[in-house]
This record gives C-alpha cells, structure tokens and sequence, in this order.
C-alpha cells in the first residue's frame, strides 16, 4: 500500500516537472495554467446555468476552432474521423467503392470513379447522385455519410442513386483502393519522359522512382515532372524525390523554429537515379508545400528549369499531435527554406488586414538569394519560375462558378448530351461557350459580389435616414452596371473557364489517365517543356 502510495504522488509529480522544464512552456507555464483554470470555470458555469439546454461537444468544438481561426489555416483540431481521412492522404489506401464523392445535405455526388474499381465496374459515373446507401436515407443520416461506403474488403453495398432524373440501384462490391502519388508516366515523343506527381503520400518518392527508371528504359534522356496542382503532404517523401536527380549529401531543405528540436537540416540519404538527365519540372498556383521543397530545391540548385505560373507560397511544417479519445491536433511547427535560404511563405497570418484576413507579402519586401549557380531568387511569393505563364487572375464571380459546382454540372449535361469519338480531338468551341453561358442563367447562378453587399447595406442605411427617394435612381444605375460588369468578368475570363470546362469534359469520356494524354497533344506547358528540352543550349541558358 505504501509502496502504490508513493507511486502514485512520484509519478504526477514527475510529469509536472518534465511539463515544466519542457522549453516551450518553461516561461509562462503560469499564464497558460491560469488560463486554463479560467477557461475550465467559464465551461462548467456555462453548461450548469445557461437557460436552455447546450451541448457541450459542439460548445467545444466552436471554442476550439475560434481559437485555432486566429493562427494559421494549417493549425487544425481534428476528430476520429479527420484523423483517418489523414491517414487516407498520407497512405493512400482505403477500403471502399473506387470513386471521389463529395458530400451535400440530402445526397452524395460521384466526383470521380476510379478506372477498373468497384463503382466504374458497377457502372456508376461522374455525376450520379447516391440518394439512399442501403436502407439508410443520405438526406435523414446526421453523420459523414461518405463513411457509408468504406466498409470491409469483399463485403457488398447497394446503392440507390439518380441519373438525369431517373432512379436506379446497384450493388456494388467494396476493394481495397490505393490511390496514387504518380497516377501517369509516358513518353511525350521519343526522347521525352513525362511524369505527373499528384500527392506526397508515403509511396511518392518510390513511385516517381519506378516511372523515372521505367521512362529511362524506354528511351528517355529528358523529363518532365509535373507537380501542378499538387498540395503536397510528406516532407521526407520531397526529399526522397529530389534525391532522385541529385546526389548523396546534398543539402534539401531546413526547417526553424522557436523549438530548438524542431531546428533541422534535411540531406539527401541516397544514391541518385540521374543527376545529369535535363529535367523541366512544371507548377502552377495549386503547387504547394512539398511541391515547392521539390521545384524550389531543384530550382536553387540550378538542376532543373521551372516551367508555369508562381506556386502557392505555403513555407510552413506541420506536425500532428496525438490528444485524448482518437483525436490530433495539427500544428504548425517551423518554417522551411531552401538550400539557398529563402522561405517562400506567401501569406502574413500574423498581421491581419481590418476585415481579419491574411495579407500578402509586398512584392518591394521580396529578398533577393542566389543559386548554387549565382542566378537571383526570391522569397516572399512562392516559386517564381525561370519560363512564367500568366497564372488565371480568378475572380469572385468566377470562383463562385467553379464552387457550385457549375463547371461540374455542364459537363454531366454535356457527357450525356454528346457523342465524342476521339477525345485527344475534344475542341469546345464558342457555341459551346454560349450554351455554358445560357446555363448559367437557366441555372439561375447568382453570386452577391462584396461591392453589392456594400451598396445595399447603403441604401439600407439611406432607408432609415430617409434619404432613399434622392439616391434611388444613382442607386439602380449602379445596380445595373454592376451586373453588366459581372456578364463581362465571365467573358474576360472565357479562355480559363473553357480550359477548366475541356478538362472535365474529358474526364468523362476517358477518365482521369485518358486527360494526361490529352494534355500532352494539347497543354501550352508541355509543350514549352518539350521544347526547352529539345535545345540543349536553350536548356542550359536558363540555368546559366
């Protein structure tokens, strides 16, 4: 008893001092234990007292997330279910029906079947809407009914679902399904390997390893890397893939932090594939994170061309925290920067503008670093490429059109509405632009720009003043000019939403692989790889 006594007082008292001494609470451990006796008081008055009943789990939930709101978007709480979702990217593989699903409110829409998987067998198509996933009701189910589908391998699930209006059913075998860091490799011509790296799952730099070596057995003295698009995830796995085209020892990447442990410098562990084969890697403004390790390491180190728009600009590590319950916390640990030094954080979310959003950093606050070659890179604003296209300047209109699904929309009608014959020959043309235009207005798309908002709260306050009569007809002609210049915002912007329409299109008729084929006949940027490839001495310019 004495013994357990004791064990039990040691053992507390122990952890408080290594909770004391650990560096980054050392200093205000007072504060932060203040604070949390203040905040523990406040939950339990509130939940004991309040005059109808509350729910502390979401009460929370929305404490949590209030707090985390005033940092950084990538420091998260998440849940079980966020927890196995990371799980999922960071691996790849689940068990369910084979396809992307978005949830809504009373139905689950096919985003995307996987070519070969169970809901591409069963014949269900981008588009589809799942009503009712066995006896259960998507529209009554208070939970994440995607959940619905996942299930163990070989069991069977039916669903019911609707198709241009018509209800059918289909029972669907659930497999085991791995989702690919490299979904496409192939040779552009002759001498030409082309590779697309989609996620920094923990197979990436395997699979970019197995493409590279295979694309060099079928000829090829030249790559094209493709990282557009892709949000990253893994650091290791960005290292790895580095590595490929550089050699043992090399310098990667160093994170900094207010915690001494996480200070580190990352070097290439391995022998290389090639680190003389030209390599043109491509990004755009969806490239981030591990992207930007990639195409701003090989940047600096003068071993590759950077072809595209500017990447994001995310030049923070994050690191999961295990909690209580199944549930993690995601927190931003450090900053990274490239070998040259540069950290390419685009966003300030530490000094806010007056309506609480992250500001951008001023161009004239750009510093300038060298690489291993003496060429001038900057920090501040992503990867800046060495051959620069015009990134799509998307508006609020056009955002709004992409996020309700619009796009998505038009091409289910226009799948079911066309017979393509040969999709690498898909030209949409301005009829079809019209008719996306004339869906619009059917579909009655409307979108409340920030300027509207702001001219009705002004004629509201003009109707308390009584001031309305005067302004009323100075307020119509703006009204009206306002939507003549939302019609030509969607013009101005015809050649992206016809890219992003295309693209979509052909999804339909040749799945995600048959685009990557199409995109090497079609995409400007491939093409301008392919070329700068094909000169050598062009090649080494840009790296001179």
């Amino acid at each position: 008893m004495k013994h357990l006594l004791k064990k039990k007082i040691l053992i507390p008292i122990m952890a408080c001092g290594l909770f004391l001494s650990t560096t980054a609470f050392k200093d205000d451990f007072f504060e932060i234990a203040k604070q949390i006796e203040i905040f523990t008081t406040l939950f339990k008055e509130l939940n004991m007292n309040y005059v109808d009943e509350t729910n502390p789990g979401h009460l929370m939930d929305t404490a949590i997330k209030s707090m985390l709101a005033d940092l950084d978007p990538y420091t998260n709480f998440m849940n079980e279910q966020d927890v196995e979702a990371a799980r999922i990217n960071n691996t790849g593989d689940y068990t369910g029906i084979g396809a992307k699903v978005k949830t809504l409110k009373d139905k689950l829409i096919i985003v995307e079947p996987y070519k070969n998987y169970p809901a591409d067998k069963a014949g269900l198509k981008a588009g589809d809407e799942i009503i009712k996933v066995g006896n259960t009701l998507i529209e009554t189910y208070k939970e994440d009914a995607g959940e619905l589908l996942k299930g163990a391998t070989d069991s069977s699930v039916e669903v019911t679902y609707k198709r241009q209006g018509k209800t059918q059913t289909a029972t669907i075998k659930r497999t085991e399904v791995e989702i690919k860091a490299v979904p496409h490799f192939s040779m552009v011509n002759a001498k030409t390997g082309y590779i697309v790296l989609s996620r920094f799952n923990n197979k990436a730099s395997a699979e970019t390893n197995y493409a590279l070596r295979d694309l060099k057995a079928q000829g090829a003295e030249r790559i094209i890397l493709d990282v557009r698009g892709n949000p990253g995830g893994l650091l290791n796995e960005a290292i790895n893939i580095v590595n490929l085209f550089v050699p043992k020892g090399q310098l990667v990447v160093t994170t900094k932090s207010k915690v001494k442990k996480y200070n580190k410098t990352y070097f290439t562990q391995n022998e290389p594939i090639d680190t003389e084969i030209p390599l043109v890697v491509l990004i755009d403004e969806g490239s981030a994170s591990a992207s930007e390790i990639v195409s701003g390491a090989l940047q600096d180190l003068d071993r590759a061309v950077i072809v595209g728009s500017r990447s994001f600009g995310k030049g923070l590590v994050q690191r999961p925290k295990e909690l209580i319950y199944g549930t993690q916390v995601k927190i931003t640990i450090s900053r990274y920067y490239t070998p040259s030094g540069r950290c390419i954080q685009a966003l300030d979310y530490w000094h806010r503008n007056e309506k609480g959003e992250a500001v951008r950093v001023a161009q004239e606050n750009y510093n300038a670093f060298k690489t291993k070659n003496g060429r001038k890179v900057f920090d501040g604003g992503g990867v800046l490429p060495d051959v620069s296209f015009n990134a799509a300047k998307n508006s609020a209109i056009i955002n709004a059109i992409v996020d309700n699904d619009f796009i998505f929309n038009f091409a289910t009608s226009y799948y079911y509405g066309h017979e393509v014959k040969d999709v690498n020959n898909l030209q949409l043309t301005d009829a079809d632009f019209a008719n996306f235009k004339t869906y619009l207005k059917s579909s009655t798309f409307s979108f409340e720009t920030d300027t509207e908002k702001a001219l009705n709260k002004a004629l509201e306050t003009a109707k308390k003043e009584a001031l309305d009569a005067a302004i009323k007809t100075d307020f119509s002609t703006l009204l009206s000019n306002l939507k003549t210049s939302k019609i030509n915002n969607i013009d101005q912007n015809k050649t992206y939403l016809m890219e992003l329409l295309t693209e979509e299109i052909v999804k339909r008729y040749a799945y995600r692989e048959g685009l990557y084929e199409y995109y090497k006949i079609h995409d400007a940027k491939i093409k301008k790889a392919t070329e700068i490839l094909g000169n050598p001495s062009t090649y080494l310019g840009y790296l001179r």
